[in-house]
């Protein structure tokens, strides 16, 4: 008797659910998104000095907004603001005008995403499966996904893509027209690559199979339609187009394969020799960079179940499931065409990474229903009393993907970078706007955004792909290792007057063959950093090194921050 009710609540019946059970298994989605948002921004308001990992590359240069006067003449900045997506900033200085700044918007965006993500999610779900439980199994398989990556944590242009693809894939199954070219045109503005993705899904609904042959849909409206959707696209993604082309062309794969920048050690980490990780797991060249055990995976046993119909009946009520497979091969397909023009369409893992995502959620949300439908079916078939053992396990798989999350060390996990030196972010930050600082130290990076100050360089924004910017960070980086580590003063003295160059940051240990060997970022600038290394290893001292202490501005932690001007006049001694 328990168990009819329970089947009756969670599965019965399937023409439509009532109102009380939409909002319930709504607000149940919500709460769990709302309660990892939660745990993620506390981790973002622990510290002042706090700022997620990938989201410096953006907020640091979009500090402009509420003052033009930084970073003046800055190539970083000035780059990165070329590859900034239309939408996603003005998103952001909508905002820097009423007074929130960047790097707080960065922390507050991720839960209004992931509720518009879970809504949509929500929705989806409903629309090939009628069934608010399994709506709320997919929303829950997604969020925990979302938040055992630091992708919707970021507020980068990535962490947008969740919510219009999920709002795409709604309104494209509703045949709600006017709202899914809306969506079109938001991801043109907001993250360019999946527009792509969704037009190849279009592309692919136009056709239809008619005796094992391709023939073109006879939907005149859905035609015009997808005229309509290409045309917005394009006018969507031609500012960042446009924008972004000043810096090109994008690196050619050939030439990238010879360059230790994308070697597994490098900077972008393209080029595995491990088939496994080159195109399944590894860094933006594979399928599933981010496939670790998660439960979204049960998504992919869901074409397993649907090829036992008369096993797992509920299968029969599936309606706009065809979706998923559409999704698929369109993600599917513009990876391996990003692969083709190696990197004229950027990474080839934007293409899946996401959107896939998506789909397993959706479809392992309709795997646990189907098996729980039929788990349900069979006891009360058997007019048992007693509860089955499948029963007891049902139990036990529902119990562990409520809470399995929380029993995972890095949930959630959010990247998040802490400034561990506020006394240096404030010192830069009380020196004039138009200063720049040289550093080979990874304490570097911070500094634009917590100091917003100007550096001559820095591993995180040392991104190979543009060319015409990536040949400025490539001789910056050089000249950089060469005029640190070089027993020439004149070879110094001309750095400083080169680049300007205000203030020279220094580890104090980075006058040893090993500070330089173990940094896989520096070693790449090749043969500067073995020549370094060589001078050392000889018992060569740089000539800066001679000056650290009497130059020294501010220290702490084995850091010197150098004066150049005291440099340049100490060294004409």
């Amino acid at each position: 008797m328990m168990v009819k009710v329970i089947y009756q609540f969670l599965i019965s019946p399937l023409t439509k659910p009532s109102k009380g059970q939409f909002v319930l298994w709504l607000s149940l989605s919500l709460a769990f998104a709302i309660f990892y948002a939660i745990l993620g921004m506390q981790k973002g308001f622990s510290s002042e000095y706090m700022v997620q990992d990938d989201a410096r590359q953006y907020v640091f240069w979009m500090q402009r907004f509420s003052d033009s006067e930084l970073l003046p003449n800055d190539l970083i900045a000035d780059y990165y603001k070329s590859v900034t997506p239309l939408g996603y900033g003005t998103i952001y200085y909508l905002m820097a005008k009423v007074g929130v700044t960047p790097l707080l918007l960065s922390k507050l965006l991720p839960m209004v995403l992931g509720i518009i993500t879970t809504v949509y999610a929500f929705g989806v779900s409903m629309e090939i499966l009628p069934l608010p439980l399994t709506a709320f199994l997919s929303t829950l398989l997604l969020n925990q996904s979302l938040w055992f990556k630091d992708d919707l944590v970021s507020a980068t242009p990535r962490a947008f893509l969740y919510p219009i693809f999920t709002a795409f894939i709604y309104y494209l199954l509703r045949r709600s027209w006017l709202p899914c070219l809306v969506t079109i045109v938001l991801q043109g503005l907001f993250y360019p690559l999946v527009v792509l993705v969704s037009l190849t899904i279009l592309f692919l609904r136009l056709w239809t199979w008619e005796n094992g042959l391709p023939n073109l849909s006879k939907d005149r409206q859905y035609q015009i339609f997808c005229v309509l959707a290409f045309g917005l696209a394009f006018v969507s993604v031609l500012p960042s187009a446009l924008s972004s082309a000043k810096y090109g062309p994008t690196i050619a794969g050939s030439v990238a394969k010879t360059l230790p920048e994308f070697s597994p050690k490098g900077r972008a980490k393209f080029f595995h020799k491990d088939f496994f990780l080159y195109w399944i797991n590894g860094k933006d060249s594979s399928l599933l960079p981010w496939l670790k055990v998660q439960a979204i995976l049960v998504g992919f046993a869901l074409p397993i179940l649907m090829a036992f119909k008369s096993r797992f009946p509920l299968i029969n009520e599936f309606k706009n499931s065809k979706i998923l497979l559409e999704a698929l091969l369109a993600s599917v397909m513009m990876f391996l065409i990003s692969h083709a023009l190696l990197f004229k369409l950027y990474c080839p893992s934007r293409y899946t990474e996401h959107t896939l995502r998506i789909v397993l959620a959706i479809a392992g949300g309709l795997a646990f229903t189907i098996m729980l439908d039929a788990v349900l079916r069979s006891h009360i078939a058997t007019e048992s009393t007693k509860l089955s053992w499948k029963l007891w396990l049902a139990g036990v798989v529902a119990v562990a993907l409520l809470i399995y999350p929380n029993l995972v060390k890095e949930f959630p996990r959010t990247a998040y970078k802490i400034g561990a030196l506020p006394s240096l972010y404030q010192f830069f930050e009380a020196q004039p706007k138009n200063i720049v600082i040289a550093s080979l130290e990874g304490e570097a990076n911070l500094l634009p955004t917590f100091s917003k100050r100007s550096i001559l360089v820095g591993s995180e924004y040392a991104l190979p792909y543009h060319t015409k910017y990536y040949d400025q960070i490539r001789q910056r980086a050089t000249d950089l290792i060469n005029a640190q580590y070089s027993t020439q003063i004149s070879e110094v003295k001309n750095f400083i007057q080169k680049y300007g160059v205000d203030f020279w940051l220094i580890n104090q240990s980075a006058f040893t063959p090993e500070h330089i060997a173990k940094n896989s970022w520096i070693v790449q600038y090749q043969p500067a950093a073995n020549e370094a290394i060589n001078r050392l290893q000889q018992g060569n001292l740089p000539a800066i090194f001679q000056v650290m202490q009497k130059c020294s501005v501010w220290q702490e932690q084995g850091l010197f921050v150098l004066d150049t001007q005291c440099i340049t006049k100490s060294l004409n001694k």
